[in-house]
């Protein structure tokens, strides 16, 4: 087995934004989850008076609903989107949707990026939007997240992305 890095291109804009598409059909679909989690809990909570909400006909009430919940729930569903990017990154480097696309976020030395990078990459990426300075920086093909956390995204060769040829 070989130990050496492969070493491969740093993806474009085109190829990102495929990849942010993909990801935000699972990003929409983990954040209407832990949001149903948490109304369940918010109901099965009420149900014991362990708090106190307000029903009707078609569920809780928000506008007569104490707005701490409604900012708790959000935390809640935004904590869940946060640590599916940072386990994905931190464990493979890649999301689903940025398996699909044969992307790969690493560090500039080829190695996987940790949890604590994987959280700082993500505040800076402003919802996908730091990937707009890649149309702008050819040559270096970095993004905002990118230059902040001293990491790369890159293209992978179809055998890399099955999981072979390629060493940690």
């Amino acid at each position: 087995m070989s130990t050496t890095v492969e070493v491969f291109p740093r993806a474009g804009f085109r190829r990102r934004f495929g990849g942010w598409v993909y990801d935000l059909l699972v990003t929409i679909a983990i954040f209407m989850i832990a949001g149903y989690i948490f109304i369940i809990t918010l109901i099965v909570l009420e149900h014991y008076n362990l708090v106190s909400i307000v029903k009707d006909q078609f569920g809780i009430n928000w506008h007569e609903t104490s707005v701490i919940y409604l900012i708790l729930m959000q935390i809640w569903s935004i904590g869940w989107v946060a640590f599916f990017f940072i386990y994905f990154w931190a464990k493979s480097g890649q999301t689903l949707g940025m398996r699909a696309w044969r992307l790969r976020v690493q560090n500039q030395d080829g190695s996987l990026i940790s949890k604590k990078t994987g959280l700082k990459r993500l505040l800076p990426t402003l919802l996908g939007l730091g990937n707009v300075l890649v149309i702008f920086d050819r040559k270096n093909k970095l993004s905002l997240q990118d230059r902040l956390t001293n990491t790369e995204v890159v293209l992978i060769s179809l055998a890399a992305n099955k999981g072979k040829d390629w060493v940690n």
